[in-house]
């Protein structure tokens, strides 16, 4: 006999020895639930027809959730600008224009990581067309390895928090409660600060470090700079109107409420088909890379909506053998308070982030601390929402989906696992050690920590932009009654012709 309050921990317990013996992570999800599920019914937790709520939740939030639509929309439009040219011809005009400076090529892939980031949403891409462009430059002028390959990785990484970013959408679909939801709009808005404020953190470090360090980070000199005066602005605008455009096709559409992020994910990809058929003359085959493309975007989304469904079957016997209540229970008793579970939560994804990917903590972990989040959380925002608290609990999600986004930028840069690191590998020169890309990624990971803490200590950063409602108004009990003042000593006789008074009672305080 299994006591009920044991199933939970043995299932996550489970799901840890079906990955560690090989299963991909969509199938030991399903494996995990359904091997519990024969458990849980043998015990008599539930029956049969509890497991009609598998399919019921497949078909009804997975396959039929209009917001999972954007997703391949999304990776579409990175496909195709990841192989248009626009990535090439950015970085050489903003290297050009920094390049006088100390460190001029490091502020160049931290802008241009922004941009592209705001245009693809992938990270793969990003640091494999970055890294294949700039790094040669970067070590033809000198730069410090380490610092080369630390900025690229995390100039590609950032894709990850600034909108579109795909990550965002997924955690919007699955920040989900009673009390409140996180739609991608919010996401979006929320975002902004905190990304910015990273490409901040990144350009001070890179200023302090060329301070400190001047051989590190060298200029480019004056011989190698061919374009100047109005030719070089003239390029650098040609690669960032484009992009503006895009940017307001994808975002500007979402954040205006004139199209939904499915929409916007259309247009924007129909933007980028655009964008590669007016730049085709630098493209030697077009019609091939819009077929690789279709191809990385079926791969995709085929792997997210497989994972969709194994976490569905995962997270169906997990409620059902009271997993939400053994969840909150473990995180609300936390001391501390709303800190502490913070604290907790986010070393707990910091971790956990070392051997799986996003897509695999979006869907596993996020729906079991939703609620915790929304019940520890609240009430910290209230005041800030107009003492709103449907708007609190929406905002809250935004504020812990946020946080956990900049989080899990470090699963793709820190050692060993950082796929960033692998891509990064896979692309660089031989005489680049393989412990440069390693130990030049530390301070890149640190200064996402950093962000992180920023991020929990201070809310407003995300919650600024989000609509703040009014009030709401509890209704209180009026007495619309004659004073006792202004009542005659004889009542008795009813004068129609007086005006009545009336005196409104005001609530204790």
């Amino acid at each position: 006999m299994i006591p009920l309050e044991w199933m939970p921990p043995l299932m996550f317990g489970g799901l840890i020895i079906f990955m560690l013996i090989g299963f991909p992570v969509a199938f030991s999800l399903m494996a995990a639930g359904l091997f519990f599920s024969i458990i849980a019914m043998s015990e008599g937790f539930f029956g049969v027809a509890f497991l009609q709520a598998i399919p019921q939740r497949i078909f009804g939030s997975v396959l039929a959730n209009d917001l999972l639509l954007a997703i391949p929309f999304f990776t579409f439009m990175g496909a195709i600008l990841e192989r248009c040219g626009l990535a090439e011809e950015m970085l050489d005009s903003m290297g050009q224009l920094f390049g006088r400076v100390r460190g001029g090529l490091g502020y160049s892939v931290i802008i241009v990581g922004f941009i592209l980031g705001a245009i693809t949403g992938t990270v793969a891409a990003q640091v494999i067309a970055m890294a294949m462009i700039s790094l040669p430059v970067m070590m033809r002028y000198g730069y410090n390895m380490r610092y080369a390959t630390g900025v690229l990785a995390a100039s590609g990484t950032i894709t990850q928090l600034v909108p579109p970013s795909l990550v965002l959408i997924v955690l919007a679909d699955q920040l989900k409660t009673q009390s409140g939801s996180a739609d991608v709009g919010s996401m979006y808005l929320g975002a902004w600060g905190p990304s910015l404020l990273q490409i901040a953190l990144f350009a001070l470090y890179t200023f302090f470090l060329s301070r400190i360090r001047p051989d590190y980070l060298p200029p480019v000199p004056e011989s190698d700079l061919t374009l100047k005066g109005w030719a070089l602005w003239k390029k650098c605008l040609m690669g960032i109107i484009p992009s503006a455009v895009l940017i307001f096709l994808v975002l500007g559409t979402i954040m205006t409420g004139i199209a939904t992020p499915t929409e916007s994910g259309a247009m924007g990809a129909m933007g980028a088909l655009l964008l590669a058929w007016l730049r085709r003359a630098s493209i030697p085959n077009l019609s091939g890379l819009i077929k690789e493309s279709y191809q990385n975007t079926m791969r995709i989304t085929a792997m997210v909506v497989f994972i969709l469904i194994g976490s569905t079957c995962f997270s169906v016997v997990f409620q059902g053998v009271d997993g939400g209540r053994w969840v909150e229970e473990l995180f609300s008793n936390l001391p501390g308070g709303w800190v502490g579970f913070l604290i907790v939560v986010n070393l707990f994804v910091f971790f956990l982030a070392f051997f799986l990917d996003f897509f695999e903590i979006a869907f596993i972990v996020v729906p079991m601390l939703a609620p915790v989040a929304v019940k520890l959380l609240s009430p910290v925002l209230l005041e800030s929402m107009n003492g709103n608290p449907q708007s609190a609990a929406s905002a809250a999600l935004v504020w812990f989906g946020v946080m956990l986004c900049v989080n899990m930028q470090t699963s793709f840069m820190h050692p060993p696992f950082g796929f960033a690191l692998f891509y990064l590998r896979g692309v660089a020169p031989k005489e680049v050690k393989s412990s440069d890309i390693y130990w030049g990624a530390l301070p890149w990971v640190a200064l996402q920590l950093v962000m992180v803490v920023l991020v929990m200590a201070f809310p407003a950063m995300v919650t600024t932009f989000l609509d703040k409602p009014a009030a709401v108004v509890q209704s209180q009990e009026f007495n619309f009654t004659e004073s006792d003042e202004n009542k005659p000593e004889q009542s008795n006789k009813v004068d129609e012709d007086a005006p009545v008074t009336f005196q409104l009672d005001r609530p204790g305080k």
